[in-house]
């Protein structure tokens, strides 16, 4: 188990050297969240209620299933 902590510390750090979106790390921090919990999210979409981009930050409070299409249409 700890070598898989470490990995995934180990990766977070290459991805910002890299210069990864910092939307994207949140988006899949959200993924993992939900399937650590055991959500089935297929056919969903994982939606901040308070957008990344305004500083939504990936808590459950400000997470939610939705379908995609109303998730895209509301996201544009």
């Amino acid at each position: 188990m700890a070598t898989r902590k470490r990995d995934y510390k180990h990766e977070y750090e290459l991805q910002k050297k890299r210069g990864d979106v910092e939307g994207f790390l949140e988006r899949q921090k959200a993924r993992r969240l939900y399937d650590k919990n055991g959500v089935d999210r297929k056919g969903k979409d994982i939606d901040h209620v308070k957008p990344i981009r305004k500083g939504g930050k990936t808590v459950a409070g400000n997470l939610r299933l939705r379908s995609r299409s109303k998730n895209k249409s509301d996201n544009k």
